[in-house]
C-alpha cells in the first residue's frame, strides 16, 4: 500500500528514518505460523494523535466554515471530491472529513459518487449568508464599526521596500483599485470573463483562497486545478506579477507559490490560523525522532572509531611481536 499512502520511499526506510512514530514487535499471523514484524503507532504518536483530535474539536466551526466557503466560492457550488482530498494539508481539513464532517453536517453538505471508486462530487446544500462574507469585508465592517465611517471593502495594497511602477503601471493600478470590490461569494454569471470586473473578482478569489490557507500560501499548480470551479482565466498566473501589491510569487524549492503579501511581516506569518498547531506539534514530534536518531548515529561513529583504534592497536602489537619473534 506504499503508493496508496504516497510514500515515495520504503517502509522500513521511512520508519528508520522517522523513530518515535512507530513501534515494531513480533507476532503470529496464524497461531502456529512463524513470527513476522507487525507496526504499532508509538505513545508519542497516540499522544499526538489525541490532541490533534482535542484542536479539531475545539475549531470544528471553522473547518465547517471553511468547507462551506470553498464550495460557496465555486461556479456551481460543487466540488470533485478528489481535489477537496488533495488540498486538505492546504486548508487544514481533518484526514476523515468526508467520513465524520460531511455527514454530521447534512444539513450544509451533500455527497454523491463513491469516493475512491469513481468520480464523486462535494455539493453545498444550504447557503450560510454568515459564511459569505469575505476577509477584506469583514476587515471593512470591523474598521467601520470601530470608527462609524463606512469603509469601501477594497484590497491592502502595499508594495515592498525598494519597489516601484512605471507612471503608466501605477495609473492602471489606482484605476483598478478605484472599481467596486466585488466579493468571492457574488454571483458573477453575468460578467464578461475578459472585463477588468471579472478580474478584480478573480483576484478577490484568490486572496480569499489564500486567507482560508493554513499559511496563507498555496502552490500554484494547486490553485490551477480550480481554474474551471472559480472561473479563472487561462491567464490567472499573471494575476501573482500584475498585483504584486497584493500577492507576491516564491520559487523557494523549485515550486511557484503565491504568497498573501499582507499576511507575513519579513518571514513571518502575522496572524496564525488555530489549525496550525496541529502542523506544529506534529514538527516537534518528528524533530524528537529525528535528535534521538542523530544522537544513535554519533554513537555508533564514536563505537566504530573506537573500534578501529582499538584494531588499530593490537595490529600494531602484533606487528612487533611478529618483528621480535623475527630477530630472535
Amino acid at each position: 500500500r506504499r503508493e496508496r499512502l504516497r510514500l515515495n520511499v520504503r517502509v522500513k526506510t521511512f520508519i528508520n528514518n522517522n523513530p518515535g512514530l512507530f513501534d515494531t514487535y513480533y507476532d503470529r499471523i496464524r497461531p502456529k505460523s512463524d513470527l513476522v514484524p507487525f507496526l504499532r503507532p508509538s505513545k508519542r504518536l497516540r499522544n499526538f494523535l489525541e490532541e490533534e483530535k482535542r484542536i479539531y474539536d475545539e475549531n470544528e466551526e471553522l473547518v465547517v466554515s471553511k468547507l462551506c466557503k470553498l464550495l460557496m466560492m465555486s461556479r456551481y457550488k460543487v466540488i470533485s471530491v478528489d481535489k477537496l482530498v488533495y488540498v486538505k494539508r492546504e486548508f487544514g481539513l481533518p484526514n476523515d472529513f468526508l467520513v465524520n464532517l460531511v455527514p454530521k453536517y447534512s444539513n450544509y453538505f451533500r455527497l454523491t459518487g463513491s469516493p475512491g471508486e469513481g468520480q464523486s462530487f462535494l455539493e453545498l446544500v444550504e447557503w450560510n449568508p454568515e459564511f459569505a462574507k469575505s476577509v477584506i469585508e469583514q476587515r471593512a465592517e470591523e474598521e467601520s464599526q470601530l470608527t462609524g465611517i463606512r469603509v469601501r471593502p477594497n484590497f491592502n495594497y502595499k508594495l515592498p521596500r525598494g519597489f516601484s511602477l512605471r507612471k503608466e503601471m501605477r495609473e492602471w493600478v489606482r484605476d483598478w483599485l478605484e472599481l467596486d470590490y466585488i466579493s468571492p461569494y457574488e454571483d458573477v454569471s453575468h460578467l464578461d470573463q475578459a472585463s477588468r470586473e471579472m478580474e478584480k473578482r478573480m483576484v478577490a478569489v484568490l486572496h480569499e483562497l489564500l486567507s482560508l490557507s493554513l499559511l496563507k500560501r498555496v502552490p500554484v499548480p494547486i490553485l490551477g486545478m480550480f481554474t474551471n470551479d472559480y472561473r479563472f482565466s487561462n491567464a490567472f498566473l499573471s494575476a501573482f506579477t500584475r498585483h504584486s501589491g497584493i500577492f507576491y510569487m516564491s520559487l523557494k524549492g523549485g515550486i511557484k507559490t503565491a504568497v498573501l503579501r499582507e499576511a507575513y511581516k519579513g518571514d513571518e506569518l502575522i496572524d496564525k490560523d488555530p489549525l496550525l498547531g496541529i502542523k506544529d506539534k506534529f514538527v516537534e514530534l518528528l524533530e524528537e525522532g529525528w535528535r534521538e536518531r542523530a544522537e544513535i548515529l554519533r554513537l555508533r561513529r564514536e563505537q566504530f572509531k573506537k573500534d578501529m583504534e582499538m584494531m588499530a592497536a593490537k595490529n600494531g602489537e602484533l606487528s612487533e611481536q611478529s618483528c621480535e619473534e623475527a630477530e630472535l
